[in-house]
């Protein structure tokens, strides 16, 4: 059978670069040819089940209907999710639970959807990116959580073991919601520029005030609106 990368990875519910990097390394049953990947369906539902993962053969003969709406940035994004500050928890799923709980413009039950969902997309794979960063998301992107998106910046009273790539405890959680996967993505995709540069990185460690959080933020944005 034969998927693009993109789709691949959708069905993976795993980001393209690392099912890319994975193919390289021969870790997954599956080969590459340009943006083309072939694989056995069978031997790959078996490789994801043996390693804790879900492969959903998508859809190819019906087009998922997002909304089409023009990509915002970091900032105003940011500004509508708002900064939070002592969030509670020893373990990932209460971090995420004690997070969510307190945050504003979602109704209760949406909140309790967005927990599970959060959960479930930390049992795939873990969003710590590395360097005391994660970025919570759910798997796809919900309908009930309006059509702009919304970061949520929450700095945490302790740090805990989030499971990150660099093996560093997490002090700070960016949870995403996108009304589609081309804002995730276009978002997600400037998040990681900002978070790559460790004087960024040192600045969220002392822990700032939004408004501050907000100009840091608006610098970067400039540099890559530049580029």
């Amino acid at each position: 059978m034969d998927l693009s990368l993109d789709r691949l990875s959708q069905g993976l519910g795993l980001p393209p670069q690392k099912v890319e990097r994975w193919i390289s390394q021969g870790k997954i049953p599956v080969r590459q040819e340009g943006s083309s990947c072939s694989f056995n369906q069978s031997a790959l539902e078996r490789w994801a089940q043996a390693h804790h993962l879900t492969f959903s053969l998508p859809d190819t003969n019906k087009k998922k209907i997002e909304p089409v709406l023009p990509l915002e940035n970091l900032l105003p994004a940011m500004k509508r999710g708002g900064v939070y500050y002592d969030i509670e928890g020893q373990t990932i799923e209460e971090v995420l639970q004690y997070a969510v709980e307190g945050l504003i413009g979602l109704q209760d039950g949406s909140k309790k959807t967005l927990v599970k969902r959060l959960i479930e997309r930390e049992e795939l794979t873990s969003t710590g990116i590395g360097k005391g960063v994660a970025i919570p998301h759910p798997r796809v992107p919900l309908s009930d959580m309006g059509e702009k998106p919304l970061l949520y910046t929450c700095f945490l009273k302790d740090t805990i073991n989030f499971n990150s790539v660099d093996d560093k405890p997490v002090s700070v959680l960016f949870i995403l919601l996108s009304p589609s996967t081309k804002s995730h993505l276009h978002l997600l995709s400037r998040l990681a520029f900002c978070v790559r540069d460790d004087a960024f990185v040192s600045f969220l460690k002392t822990v700032p005030e939004a408004e501050l959080l907000y100009k840091e933020i608006s610098k970067f944005e400039d540099q890559l609106d530049r580029t």
